[in-house]
């Protein structure tokens, strides 16, 4: 049995624009709301290394892989990094940068119309 999940009507995609992101509560939940390359997010607002508020961390980028010396910054505000203790997040995938292991944010389905982003719970 599927549970039904509910619509709720969290920012105008004209708010994402303009702030990038936008720290919501549904149900007692806080959700992270992220524009990121057009395409918009939403990451429940717990780092699941330490509980810490990861949603309200620097939106970055990442050193990419390269050679030993090489330092090549790239993904400029496609990361998020929790502000306890550094962990850094893809923010259009959920998965942790540095773990293969399967360490992610918990994310929710989101759904643009008429310019009002939703979030399904």
């Amino acid at each position: 049995m599927s549970k039904t999940k509910t619509k709720y009507a969290a920012a105008s995609l004209q708010e994402l624009q303009e702030l990038g992101r936008k720290i919501i509560v549904i149900n007692g939940i806080e959700i992270g709301l992220f524009l990121v390359n057009g395409s918009c997010y939403a990451w429940r607002n717990l780092c699941p290394h330490a509980a810490a508020p990861v949603c309200e961390g620097v939106v970055c980028g990442t050193r990419l892989p390269s050679l030993v010396y090489e330092y090549e910054y790239g993904r400029d505000q496609e990361i998020v990094r929790c502000p306890w203790h550094g962990w850094e997040f893809d923010l259009t995938d959920g998965s942790h940068l540095a773990d293969t292991g399967g360490v992610r944010l918990r994310g929710y389905k989101v759904e643009v119309e008429e310019d009002i982003v939703y979030v399904l719970i």
